[in-house]
């Protein structure tokens, strides 16, 4: 949990740095992250941002005949501009994150694939107005108090890194070749060394270590440290529906965003103006959580709790039997 929480703060340190900050061993935080990696626990992946390209957000959710959603998930998660899918308990509803890289791309899939499939009954989209929570390592709050403040700083932590901000940047970045490339590499592997993603994207390691920093900067690049949430005891996950008065979305978003139970929130289209994403050891504490604590919100006025019967695809990786699977090895499994 240590090494894990060290990787939201800081996903790229060297094992070393690691090391330094929590007082181990270079080699034992090496075996460990190694061994939590093989094991599907966690992996660390860097992503295009689609609003820094100019491009929104949007959730789905879609309503399918009995029967055709493990296809229809499995067909999405195969996109790489859905980048999270998840079919809900009812059996019969998936809903699934999109970030496309271009409004032919975004069109292409809402707008002609999937209401020409016919097992899709039908189809909800929301686009993302505002997010309160998420980004890197969707810095799962949850792990709050993990390493001491003394530790946390010699990572390079001074707060919370991410920032709440417009989705969509009103100056688009435009990416490079090489640029793809590194994105690439970095989706393989957002802990790759510079030297390796300097061959990958035929720079050297210098302006490869200069560019990270300005597509961080300029929030083009998100590393998202991705966690298996059910390896560490979290076995009821749902996503939360929320219709509040207009006047409290941003206080009930913000407030959402330092509850450990979230993973994710953000303000959105259509008549439920907020979602969220919660993750809970089970079922009961999610019926405490959603009822004490979301539920007396000040501004809410209606609630739809639904959990997650299977996570097909987070952050664009996929999970199996709640494990995230190495991309290499998922083309393996076909």
């Amino acid at each position: 949990m240590r090494i894990i929480r060290a990787l939201q703060i800081a996903p790229r340190a060297s094992f070393a740095a690691i090391a330094t900050a929590l007082g181990l061993t270079e080699g034992a935080v090496n075996r460990r992250y190694r061994r939590l990696r093989a094991e599907g626990v966690i992996r660390v992946v860097g992503m295009v941002e689609p609003g820094a390209l100019g491009q929104s957000r949007w959730l789905v959710r879609l309503r399918c005949r009995p029967g055709s959603v493990a296809a229809i998930a499995d067909a999405l998660a195969e996109r790489e501009d859905v980048n999270w899918v998840a079919l809900g308990a009812a059996g019969c509803e998936i809903t699934c994150a999109t970030q496309s890289r271009s409004r032919e791309q975004r069109e292409d899939l809402l707008e002609r694939r999937l209401p020409r499939t016919a097992a899709v009954i039908d189809i909800n989209a929301f686009a993302v107005l505002r997010q309160f929570l998420g980004g890197r390592g969707h810095y799962w709050a949850a792990l709050r108090g993990t390493l001491t403040e003394a530790e946390e700083a010699a990572l390079g932590s001074d707060g919370r890194p991410f920032t709440e901000s417009p989705v969509v940047s009103r100056e688009p970045l435009h990416l490079t070749p090489e640029d793809e490339k590194l994105f690439a590499a970095l989706g393989r592997d957002g802990r790759a060394g510079l030297v390796d993603l300097a061959a990958a994207a035929g720079l050297t390691p210098g302006r490869v270590s200069r560019r990270l920093d300005a597509l961080l900067r300029q929030r083009a690049l998100r590393l998202d440290v991705e966690i298996a949430a059910a390896a560490l005891g979290y076995h009821a996950r749902a996503n939360l529906w929320l219709r509040v008065h207009p006047s409290a979305v941003k206080s009930v978003g913000r407030a959402l965003a330092e509850e450990p139970g979230i993973a994710f929130v953000a303000a959105v289209s259509g008549p439920w103006n907020l979602h969220a994403v919660a993750h809970c050891r089970d079922l009961d504490e999610l019926f405490e959580f959603t009822s004490e604590r979301v539920g007396s919100l000040a501004g809410l006025q209606g609630l739809e709790v639904s959990p997650v019967l299977r996570h097909v695809k987070q952050a664009g990786t996929r999970l199996v039997d709640d494990r995230l699977v190495d991309p290499v090895r998922a083309r393996a499994r076909r």
